[in-house]
């Protein structure tokens, strides 16, 4: 049952202060989900901790005014996560300390992380490390009970694929390419003074830097704003260098300069979809058949937990 009380969401009194990280929120609760309450910071921090590398990469000003707009899909998304974490203590699954451990291992692995640059990393995006741990337990026991849930129930059969296959003909080349994103430097007269730019950039990009970040600081392109995310890309829409240059680089990783007429592009890989076999190719279209499914039935499930649950919005 859900008793609508939503009076003016957009009227949350804060006072902001030019040095700080964020906003001081007169706290106070907004939302009840069936036991639990939800305030005004449990939303500010569920959306300081989600924030992309693009938003943490706006100016204070800016990046308030996003959160802001976006409050009332943020509540939203809260809620559904209480109510995601309530089913998973109802069905007793839960998360050790050693898990949150070997998640932050894998993080620090994955990113060349040291333990210091990994502290460095949380207290600049304002946490403490007993925060950011709490919110990583949340993270993984979200992936379990979801798994429990949803994921382990949905079955993608060879029927299914060879029936997808023949009622789309042009799967391969639809299914083929690159989830990239590129900072673009456009050329405005001194190529020389362009060049030892994007050399700029580049360096910081083989430091470490946040290619997101440093999209939204540098970028002339118009997803600068998005961290220079494009998206999926199909192979067969690129030009044969691009194509070329993205077969090259590993996931994650990302291109030297490339000089074009327009500009000079810096490209970095995503995700690959390339397919070497036939096996690797109908494996593609079988997980897309399995994520196709996966979204419907998590919002299926999402929503029968709305419809059984004592939902209030203040």
């Amino acid at each position: 049952m859900v008793k609508k009380g939503l009076v003016a969401l957009g009227l949350i009194i804060a006072v902001f202060i030019s040095s700080a990280q964020s906003a001081i929120l007169l706290d106070r609760v907004i939302a009840i989900v069936n036991k639990e309450v939800i305030t005004w910071s449990d939303v500010y921090r569920e959306m300081e901790f989600n924030a992309s590398d693009a938003i943490k990469a706006m100016k204070e000003p800016d990046r308030i005014r996003f959160f802001k707009d976006n409050e009332l899909s943020f509540l939203d998304s809260l809620i559904d996560m209480k109510l995601k974490l309530q089913e998973a203590e109802k069905d007793g699954i839960t998360v050790s300390d050693n898990d949150v451990e070997t998640a932050i291992k894998n993080i620090k692995n994955k990113y060349s992380m040291t333990d210091e640059m990994m502290s460095e990393s949380i207290k600049k995006d304002g946490f403490t490390l007993a925060t950011y741990k709490k919110k990583l337990a949340e993270q993984i026991l979200l992936n379990r009970v979801i798994e429990h849930e949803v994921r382990e129930k949905i079955l993608v059969t060879e029927r299914d694929v060879d029936a997808y296959l023949a009622g789309h003909k042009d799967a391969a080349k639809d299914t083929e390419g690159f989830e990239i994103s590129q900072i673009f430097l456009k050329k405005k007269g001194d190529d020389k003074q362009l060049e030892e730019k994007a050399q700029e950039i580049y360096k910081k990009l083989k430091a470490g830097d946040s290619f997101a970040g440093l999209a939204a600081q540098y970028s002339d392109d118009q997803n600068a704003k998005n961290g220079g995310e494009l998206g999926f890309v199909r192979k067969c829409d690129m030009s044969k260098e691009f194509a070329d240059v993205c077969s090259s680089i590993k996931t994650g990783g990302v291109s030297e300069p490339i000089s074009r007429g327009d500009g000079i592009y810096i490209i970095r890989v995503n995700e690959a979809r390339v397919f070497k076999s036939q096996q690797e190719f109908r494996e593609a279209i079988r997980q897309k058949l399995l994520n196709d499914k996966f979204d419907v039935d998590l919002k299926s499930w999402s929503r029968s937990l709305r419809e059984k649950a004592y939902v209030e919005v203040k």
